[in-house]
Formats: structure tokens, sequence, C-alpha cells
């Protein structure tokens, strides 16, 4: 396998296309933007600085990389002659049903369909497709160049093969992949947003600040970011989103959002993509200025 394709040129997919083309692989970046493909190109050219100037690539390895990734805004040309294609575009399901039939109808019958989601049922986008069983979940963690993890998530129909050749191409990626099965959240999600969710629960309540709540989680926990910093990292949007999948999944109210995310979300608060959410930020930055008063 030397040709891929990633479907979507915003953060996850030009992290996937970064790795895969570092690895020495040829990347089609696809796009329905134009001028997306070109901010998601200058974004890897600027992580693979990075990259150099911390010794971990030569500046000849940060060219090579660079000039196996070509841009197309039409799929049906950017699909020739790919063995894999993984898609990362927003994380909604009628979306994701619509590329999925678009790539069963124009790429090869052997070519193996792989999604990035982080929660929508593998099942479900395979359902979409002629092609079920050549299906399957390759979730890659954020920033996708310096995390380890490939969720790998088979669907109901997902053939042994395809999952060990999967398995197989994310160690040759450098990553570490953890193998499971397709149930709302998957494992990373399914724990992690019902933290988020509770944090968000004690926020709510009045129990303690966002400070507080932070500090409590980095320092009693040993966690790097306290769970309301990322969320606003993730986006609150992507969070209620998997909440409501969760809840819609279980059927459990113990996967309810919490009303504030709720409100968050409607009033355009999304975390560090709008410039505020549980905490305020420098214009065009992840830096942190203030967290905000919920009381």
């Amino acid at each position: 396998m030397k040709n891929v394709a990633v479907i979507g040129a915003g953060t996850m997919g030009n992290g996937i296309a970064h790795v895969f083309a570092e690895k020495g692989f040829i990347v089609s970046l696809i796009d329905v933007n134009a001028s997306q493909l070109e901010k998601a190109v200058a974004t890897i050219g600027k992580n693979l600085d990075r990259q150099v100037t911390k010794g971990l690539i030569t500046e000849n390895g940060k060219n090579e990389a660079l000039s196996r990734i070509i841009t197309y805004t039409d799929m049906q040309a950017g699909l020739a002659g790919v063995q894999l294609v993984v898609e990362a575009a927003t994380e909604n399901i009628d979306l994701k049903l619509k590329i999925f039939t678009q790539l069963d109808q124009l790429a090869a019958p052997e070519t193996i369909l792989a999604t990035n989601t982080s929660s929508i049922s593998i099942t479900k986008i395979a359902a979409a497709t002629q092609r079920p069983g050549k299906v399957i979940g390759m979730h890659f963690m954020n920033p996708v160049p310096v995390m380890k993890l490939v969720e790998i998530i088979n669907g109901y129909a997902t053939t042994q093969e395809v999952t060990e050749t999967i398995t197989q191409l994310s160690v040759q990626l450098g990553k570490e992949p953890c193998v499971v099965n397709d149930y709302p959240g998957f494992i990373a999600n399914r724990i992690l947003m019902p933290m988020i969710n509770e944090a968000i629960y004690s926020l709510f309540e009045g129990v303690a600040g966002v400070s507080e709540i932070d500090t409590v989680m980095k320092l009693g926990m040993a966690h790097p970011m306290g769970p309301l910093q990322l969320a606003d990292f993730i986006g609150l949007d992507v969070c209620l989103s998997i909440m409501r999948v969760l809840h819609d999944g279980f059927g459990n109210p113990k996967y309810a959002p919490c009303p504030l995310l709720v409100n968050m979300v409607t009033a355009g608060k999304l975390g560090v993509k709008s410039g505020e959410g549980f905490y305020v930020y420098t214009a065009g930055s992840k830096e942190l200025v203030v967290s905000k008063s919920f009381q």
C-alpha cells in the first residue's frame, strides 16, 4: 500500500495527510474548498518545520514529505489508484453517509474505506456502501503528528483481513493501534466525554469554578489538561455531538448532555475555535487568557 487518499483538509485531515506523507506514502488530499487545501498544506509545512527544528526530521525529509501531498477538489480524480481512503470530514452523520456513498461508487472495488469518526457507528456508515467488509474506523487523536494512539473500530461486517491490514498500517505510521468494537463512542469517547460532561455539570451546579475543576484533575489525577480546557480544545460543539450519539445510542439518561453545554454551543461559544468557551483565548491562538466566571 503506497497510495492513500484523505477526505477533508481540516485539522484532522491535514494531520493524517502529514503522517502518511512523512512515512513515504503518496497522499491525495481531497476537499471541496480550494482555499482550505492551501491552508492545510501551509499548516503541514509549519508542523514539519517544527519537526526539523527539534531534529526529528531533516530539511530534505520535510521537502520530500510535502512533495508527496497532491491536492484535489475533484474526488474522482483524487481517488485514482489509491488503496486506502481515510475520511476526515466534519462529524456529521448525513455528510459521512453521503461521502461514503460517493466513495463506494468512485473508488476501486478493492479499496479499503476508513473513517476517522470519533463516535458515529461504523456499521451504519458501512451500510451506505456495497462493500461493508472493507469499511473500518481509523480514529486518530489530535494533534495527529504527535499523538500515538489509533483507535481501530470494527464494524459489524468488517473482515479480519481488513482489520489486520489497518493494524499493520498504523504500526507502519509509528502509531499504537488498539482494536475495539462498534458501539456508541467506541472506547476513547465513551469514557472521555461523560467525564467532560460531568465536569460541566459540576460547574453548572456551582460545585466549583472552571480553574478549580481543571486544577483538581491535573494535580490530583495527573491529567496533562483539565477536562474543561480539553473540551475547549476539542470544540464544545463536537463534545455535544458525541454526547448526543451516546445518549441516543444507549438511551441511558446518564449520557444526557449538560444544559450548560447545550446553551454554550447554541450561543456560539465553542472553545478555542471561536475564541471563547470555558476560557477566553488570545485571538488566533490556543493560549489561555482567563477562565470565565459562571457564577
